[in-house]
């Protein structure tokens, strides 16, 4: 045998064959059984597509590097899981294009952050952080509660989103303008939150409900700031864990 082994290692040309060889039936192995999947991604109850308001607030995050400092996905190790909550599932990221797992935390981790804190200790934190974590190193963006937030094409980002195979329907790219605005101020004189969550909320083909309220606390405006809280306050939000079913949930 070890003869053998030898000649194998005396003649490059043959060696490089039999290394071909054997990737080659190792790259089949762990490829093909892809052809034959619907989907890698485990099936979850409860996830729904950003509506637009969230969406507007995911590029202002997007926008504002805030994905440098934070990452959105929590590691299945015991001390992640014992700080942050239960580790992050592959369908929580399936609607985002491009997804904010991340591998540098200058801050926390931001996977479960919505409902966390209030509003106004989101607001209060943008403005000045170190107002409510006093040892935190990050900029303040007070800016964008003075920025009125720009949705004029938020239903052709809606339109694209759609292309790559987000479930955004004809009637959700329609209404996206509504939408976001119904959800920014519900006691506007346009409002229609029937509307919204018939198609983002519990009445839709989704389960999760929709939040909608004056997120910066002031209704004169929809700000940038807006926007943003909205984003921040669903992260997390959308699956149950206290019903969640690991096995139940692979198809």
């Amino acid at each position: 045998m070890s003869n053998k082994h030898a000649i194998i290692e005396k003649n490059s040309i043959l060696m490089v064959v039999l290394i071909l060889i054997v990737v080659s039936i190792g790259g089949l192995v762990q490829i093909v059984p892809l052809f034959f999947l619907k989907s890698t991604i485990e099936k979850v109850e409860g996830m729904r597509p950003y509506t637009p308001l969230e969406l507007s607030g995911r590029n202002i995050y997007i926008r504002e590097g805030c994905y440098l400092c934070h990452s959105q996905m929590i590691r299945a190790l015991r001390d992640e899981v014992e700080r942050y909550g239960h580790y992050s599932l592959a369908a929580e990221s399936m609607y985002d294009h491009p997804f904010q797992w991340g591998s540098k935390r200058t801050g926390p981790d931001l996977a479960r952050l919505g409902n966390k804190y209030s509003d106004e200790w989101h607001v209060q934190h943008l403005i000045n952080p170190r107002d409510v974590v006093p040892a935190s190193v990050m900029p303040g963006y007070s800016f964008l509660a003075k920025t009125k937030l720009d949705y004029s094409n938020i239903g052709n980002h809606l339109k694209t989103n759609a292309t790559v195979g987000v479930p955004y329907s004809e009637a959700m790219i329609k209404n996206a303008k509504k939408d976001l605005e119904s959800q920014a101020n519900p006691d506007g004189d346009d409002s229609d939150t029937d509307a919204l969550e018939e198609r983002y909320g519990p009445d839709s083909s989704f389960k999760t409900k929709v939040v909608y309220r004056d997120f910066d606390g002031n209704a004169k405006m929809i700000s940038e700031m807006d926007a943003l809280i909205s984003y921040l306050q669903m992260l997390g939000t959308l699956v149950d864990f206290t019903k969640f079913n690991e096995k139940a949930t692979i198809r």
